[in-house]
């Protein structure tokens, strides 16, 4: 049964982006499963996804202390190949590939603009010397092809082939591994995994299992053949792990303090703006896209810092919140929520830089100045809070 199951995985055929003709959203080959599952459906970036299957305050405290999966086949996975594809990273990503040492290994990093503004974050897997996939986010595809596509024109030994074909799981919590390897049987050619360090992936035949998330929690980001994906949900869930919806990985990812696109951070602000500096990699004479452009930010003076904050009040912090910085002026909450695991409302704020780090802050609430405390992010690590609320 172990054997026939990674056969499965593996060899199905062509199936991840599939449309849906009444509403012309798209849909991932696990739309029919999680209806089965009892998933209240929303419209995401033009793709029907689960937005919680029936409490989100539950489906988050599960991955914080068990074990839950989410469907992210809407992601946006690229296969590079070449003789340049090396040299294509070091111009396209602001951080360095060079970083790459070992196959399988993981880098996160921001692709810019020529005025510095990040068009996408995004994770690139080293396959081999002249194989990488880079994942990138759904909601940013047209345009992330375009100035990957675009770029690629400079180089002569670079192909850019974009994988319709693969499904996208994520497997994450402090029991992740013990479920994920159960659910696919044990198979003994999984125990790599198993011994994966983070950001490092191993490759089974076409299946990919990446020690990387977007929780704060220990985890797998599985990618596979699209067919095989109700398959793989249904043998997950039997070895105990949970459906999770889109509204949990969001509380989930505040609370570990990562960014998401389009709210902390877009084209009109810098990876310094967003809290992002440490993904830029300038200690070389590397010409990365949007390099000038952080490099004169960085002479002016970085006009921003990016902290947390935790109300000190009852209320929900949301984004787009004016933060009140006294005689500093202004901030802006980027991305606000209420933490099930602190049990306080949290958010991710853009600031003045000269706002010292023990100012005491208020937010704007309906005209209403409310009490918040700057802290720094994360605010949730493997199941633990790291701030005192």
């Amino acid at each position: 049964m172990v054997v026939s199951r990674l056969f499965y995985c593996r060899l199905a055929g062509p199936g991840r982006m599939l449309q849906h003709e009444e509403t012309m959203t798209n849909k991932t080959p696990l739309y029919d499963t999680h209806l089965e599952c009892g998933a209240k459906m929303v419209d995401f970036a033009g793709w029907d996804m689960p937005i919680h299957y029936g409490s989100q305050i539950d489906e988050h405290h599960k991955v914080r202390t068990d074990a839950g999966m989410f469907d992210v086949s809407h992601m946006v996975i690229t296969d590079l190949a070449g003789a340049d594809a090396r040299a294509y990273l070091q111009r396209l990503l602001a951080n360095d590939v060079d970083k790459l040492k070992t196959k399988g290994k993981a880098l996160y990093s921001c692709m810019l603009n020529e005025d510095g503004g990040v068009i996408d974050d995004l994770i690139v897997y080293y396959v081999d010397d002249d194989k990488y996939r880079i994942v990138s986010n759904g909601a940013t595809r047209e345009k992330d092809l375009a100035h990957m596509r675009a770029v690629a024109e400079q180089y002569d030994d670079i192909t850019l082939r974009e994988r319709d074909d693969l499904a996208m799981i994520a497997v994450q919590g402090p029991n992740a591994a013990e479920k994920l390897i159960a659910g696919m049987g044990g198979d003994p050619s999984l125990d790599p995994v198993r011994e994966l360090k983070p950001f490092h992936s191993h490759s089974v035949g076409e299946m990919m299992f990446a020690r990387t998330g977007y929780t704060g929690e220990d985890g797998f980001e599985i990618m596979f053949q699209g067919k095989a994906a109700p398959f793989m949900w249904k043998m997950l869930q039997e070895a105990g792990v949970a459906p999770v919806g889109l509204g949990a990985r969001d509380t989930l990812r505040l609370e570990a303090g990562m960014n998401l696109y389009g709210a902390d951070m877009d084209e009109s602000r810098t990876p310094f703006d967003a809290g992002l500096g440490w993904t830029v990699a300038m200690k070389d004479d590397r010409d990365f896209i949007g390099r000038q452009a952080l490099e004169k930010q960085k002479a002016d003076g970085l006009p921003y810092r990016f902290v947390g904050l935790v109300l000190q009040d009852k209320g929900v912090l949301r984004n787009h919140q004016t933060v009140l910085c006294g005689e500093a002026g202004e901030g802006e909450i980027t991305s606000g929520s209420f933490s099930p695991t602190l049990g306080k409302a949290i958010a991710m704020a853009r600031i003045p830089a000269s706002v010292p780090a023990d100012a005491e802050l208020a937010v704007d609430m309906r005209g209403k100045p409310k009490a918040v405390k700057q802290v720094k992010m994360p605010f949730v690590r493997n199941g633990k809070p790291l701030i005192e609320v």
